[in-house]
């Protein structure tokens, strides 16, 4: 008999008890890591299930805060809040995203109430919610979004956040200079403790076709002439050299499975926290291929997640926040 030649090496002695991987991961997930995106709309009087994600509401002000209260017992570091107005209070420059009597900041103000500073509370700032063409900026007289227009419109929004209870805004718009007048806005207003979680590298991406109904969106055509064109990859630096130099205290990368490689260039650049959005059809995909059994729903939610937390992010915004809390209590 042949003598076969054994392994010097043998890397799978790590490996071998649950113990033994537990004691060598070099990535953990934790719940405080994640943030969960939630959307309260007006005008309904029970939470409306969104069909494209499965499990995902549109919630009343008062489940809302319901709901949040539940997130925060599971141990989740944070929310984002999403307004959904409705279509008769929608206009051309998005102004009941600004008042305080608007869907959004109503609701920062009763979560700010329920939860005091239980836990971060993060509110989405653009204007796609809340104008009637769907865009988020304000459109010039040719229907292109015109950028320095949609700053000042930014800078209001800002400071209504802050004033309504958020803890940090998330500028989203990919408008260029939108965190300097976001960060002057909030300075300017006593607002110096808001933090600004900036959307450096958002790609104009398919993965937000369910986002669509989840906002009731009215978009038609697409956001490429403001979000980064998928083929890109060192624009991001760009993009998140300027948000930095502006006055960013958090960045993040938006989506985040097809951008591992962008989430990775921005962690290893920066000393910043980097956040990923783990965005509505990646819950999607994850969804549908569960509820036709080709794949373990719960290994594949740990899974993905690990992954982003692996790539550079410290904290992952995800549908499936209380869910991976749950199972990592488990």
């Amino acid at each position: 008999m042949t003598e076969v030649s054994r392994p010097h090496e043998r890397p799978r002695r790590l490996r071998a008890t649950p113990a033994l991987r537990r004691l060598v991961a070099q990535t953990r997930l934790h719940p405080a890591e994640l943030v969960l995106p939630m959307f309260v709309r007006d005008g309904i009087t029970a939470p409306q299930p969104i069909g494209s994600m499965p499990g995902v509401l549109q919630h009343t002000p008062r489940s809302l805060v319901e709901a949040a209260r539940e997130a925060v017992d599971a141990g989740i570091g944070g929310i984002m809040v999403f307004g959904v107005p409705r279509d008769e209070d929608k206009d051309p420059v998005g102004s009941c995203g600004l008042s305080a009597d608007g869907v959004l900041n109503r609701a920062l103000g009763s979560l700010r109430d329920a939860l005091g500073d239980d836990t971060v509370l993060m509110s989405d700032l653009c204007l796609d919610e809340f104008t009637d063409h769907g865009h988020c900026g304000v459109l010039d007289d040719h229907g292109r979004v015109d950028n320095d227009a949609t700053l000042e419109v930014y800078a209001r929004m800002a400071v209504a956040q802050a004033s309504a209870g958020a803890h940090v805004v998330g500028p989203s718009g990919m408008m260029d200079g939108q965190v300097r007048v976001v960060r002057e806005a909030l300075d300017g207003a006593g607002h110096q403790d808001t933090s600004v979680l900036a959307y450096t590298a958002k790609y104009a991406s398919a993965c937000y076709g369910p986002f669509r109904e989840a906002v009731a969106s009215t978009l038609t055509g697409d956001r490429a002439t403001y979000q980064q064109d998928p083929a890109n990859r060192t624009e991001s630096l760009r993009e998140l050299r300027l948000d930095l130099a502006e006055g960013a205290d958090m960045v993040m990368v938006k989506p985040a499975l097809p951008y591992l490689d962008v989430l990775s260039d921005a962690a290893a650049a920066t000393d910043v926290p980097v956040a990923a959005y783990q965005v509505s059809g990646e819950y999607a995909m994850i969804e549908a291929a569960a509820a036709q059994g080709w794949l373990d729903r719960d290994r594949m939610v740990l899974e993905t997640l690990t992954s982003i937390r692996r790539a550079g992010a410290r904290a992952v915004l995800t549908y499936y926040a209380v869910h991976a809390a749950r199972l990592l209590e488990g």
